[in-house]
């Protein structure tokens, strides 16, 4: 597979972090649902995904959501999200940035909307200022409490031993909140040193989400002077969100939810390393489960040409 010599795509940022939207190629994966067409992006990747993220064109924080055709005829389109190193399962960040972005086209009027990702159905609403974005995200959920961690390295986290929680927001996390740092962005390389460390330890002594499912994000968590939580949230690809991370901000709320701190509609903020802030609220489904909403906004920032080939 590869890619052709013109690729059109416009750049959106969420509170401090980018999404690229990939338009003109909506047919290009194939599949028969979104997850077989995570499947084939992951499988071409180096022709595909790689290109179009990283260097010369992206870089290493970028998020990419390439829009297909929906499956499921509720949906008015779907999407599969990947960074610099492969595929997502789900990106709440960059389902904010494609949504505004699609506004800012004049693709998509204010109102409730659902969009098909590879981890199911999401419910968007796009407000009228066409920057303002709520979704209902997959439901979550809290795995595992107080999950105890050995970390080999004692420069990088103040005590060797540490307890997380394992939790899905639509993808998999471990939040820790008794790591002993200061969530600063002046301490960014500490604090990236802290997560890699624990990213690390989490792979070496097998602790992993439910099925096995590996637990790609680390999520620090700590106080705030201006919302209810501040976070550090490393990403599969070794850098860290910009943005509050809609995935990790639904895990935290799971937690929140699940230990009886955050009752069914009641709002929690969540800081980013940046300042930058979501809102979110959660439902209880059906059958008891977690259905987090988030609240956050974007705007486009460019309109890009990449050029491949000769």
């Amino acid at each position: 597979m590869m890619l052709p010599e013109r690729v059109q795509v416009l750049d959106s940022h969420t509170g401090g972090e980018p999404t690229r939207l990939v338009i003109g190629l909506e047919t290009a994966l194939l599949g028969q649902s979104m997850a077989e067409r995570r499947l084939y992006l992951r499988e071409h990747f180096t022709q595909l995904g790689a290109p179009i993220v990283n260097e010369p064109r992206g870089n290493d924080i970028i998020v990419g959501a390439w829009l297909c055709p929906a499956v499921d005829p509720s949906c008015f389109a779907g999407v599969v999200f990947f960074n610099n190193v492969g595929v997502l399962l789900m990106c709440g960040h960059a389902t904010i940035g494609l949504v505004a972005t699609l506004a800012w086209q004049g693709l998509l009027a204010p109102g409730t909307h659902r969009l098909e990702t590879p981890v199911g159905i999401v419910e968007v609403t796009l407000h009228n200022d066409l920057q303002t974005v709520s979704f209902e995200n997959v439901p979550s959920e809290r795995y595992q409490a107080d999950v105890p961690l050995r970390v080999a390295d004692a420069t990088a986290i103040p005590t060797a031993s540490i307890t997380g929680d394992i939790a899905y927001g639509g993808n998999w996390f471990y939040l820790v909140e008794n790591h002993g740092l200061d969530l600063d962005l002046t301490h960014v390389d500490k604090l990236m040193s802290a997560t890699l460390q624990i990213k690390a330890a989490l792979r070496e002594q097998g602790i992993t989400g439910r099925d096995g499912a590996e637990i790609d994000h680390v999520e620090l968590v700590g106080p705030s002077e201006t919302a209810d939580a501040k976070n550090f949230v490393l990403c599969p690809g070794n850098a860290y969100d910009r943005s509050p991370c809609g995935t990790g901000t639904s895990a935290k709320v799971a937690c929140l939810a699940e230990a009886g701190k955050l009752r069914p509609g009641e709002v929690f903020h969540q800081e980013s390393i940046t300042g930058s802030r979501f809102e979110a609220t959660y439902r209880r489904g059906e059958n008891g489960e977690i259905i987090p909403r988030l609240t956050g906004s974007a705007e486009v920032v460019a309109e890009t040409t990449l050029l491949f080939g000769g």
